[in-house]
Formats: structure tokens, C-alpha cells, sequence
């Protein structure tokens, strides 16, 4: 599971797809309805929040709004009707990290979607999230790799 502290603008269709699935069994595990997932690491900085599944809604609402944007048709009435303008705080390291991950997987992945952001240094973060001085978020479990070659 990923759920990126990127911006969703950065990712390419499979992984805005990709994203919106993991976000959706996300929601689920955090209203207790999956027997998996239920430690899983991503989870934690909803877990911290007063009420989780309204941030998570509003992480997916704004996924949703980025699908919008490009033609596809997710269903929003997958989400509850609340949410929330309070933001989660995420680290720079964590956003630095994930948009290497990003663009060793669009490399591969996307070529196009590699080009556009190949030479961004400051991402932008998800709307849910601001960003705060700091290394690599604590609950992220994945090794950091080197910048991929174009």
C-alpha cells in the first residue's frame, strides 16, 4: 500500500488508479472492515487523527478531484459526505524520498509521465498534507534508492 504525500498530479494514470484502489481498502481497514492491513505503517499519520476516515475521505477526495481533471470516472459516493480543511504535517525527506520512488517507478513505468517531472526538485505535497523540516518519516518502511537515469 502507498499512499503518496505527493501531490496526485505527479502520478501517471495506473498510478492514480493505483492510488485510489490502496486509498478506498485504506478506508476500509480504518473503519475496521478487512482483517489485513490493519498495522500497516501508511496508516498511521490517519490513525493519529481525532477521526481518521474523515482525513482519509478527504485524501481520496482529492484524488478523486485530480481523476476528474483527467477524464476518469471514479465514484465519489464511495466517500462518506465529511471532511476536513485541517492538514497532517509531512516531512520534506518524506516528500523528497517518495518522488525519487515516483520517478524510479514512472522510468519504468511511463516515459511521458517521467519527462514531466524528471527535473522537479520541490514537490508539491498532497492538498491533505504541509510540509515541515525533516528526514524520512518514521512509519515509512521502504529502502530510499538512487536517482533514476534518464
Amino acid at each position: 500500500m502507498r499512499l503518496w504525500s505527493l501531490h496526485p498530479q505527479y502520478l501517471d494514470g495506473k498510478g492514480l488508479v493505483a492510488l485510489w484502489r490502496e486509498g478506498l481498502l485504506a478506508r476500509k481497514v480504518l473503519k475496521g472492515k478487512t482483517k489485513g492491513y490493519k498495522h500497516h505503517p501508511q496508516l498511521l499519520r490517519f490513525r493519529k487523527q481525532a477521526d481518521p476516515v474523515i482525513y482519509v475521505d478527504t485524501y481520496l477526495y482529492h484524488v478523486y478531484l485530480e481523476a476528474n481533471k483527467r477524464g476518469y470516472s471514479f465514484k465519489q459516493d464511495k466517500l462518506g459526505g465529511k471532511f476536513t480543511d485541517k492538514l497532517i504535517p509531512v516531512t520534506e525527506g518524506q516528500l523528497m524520498f517518495e518522488l525519487e520512488h515516483l520517478k524510479q517507478k514512472l522510468l519504468l513505468r511511463d516515459k511521458k509521465t517521467y519527462t514531466k517531472i524528471k527535473d522537479l526538485i520541490i514537490p508539491k505535497p498532497h492538498p491533505l498534507f504541509y510540509t515541515v523540516e525533516g528526514k524520512l518519516e518514521l512509519w515509512e518502511k521502504s529502502k530510499p534508492h538512487n536517482k533514476p537515469e534518464s
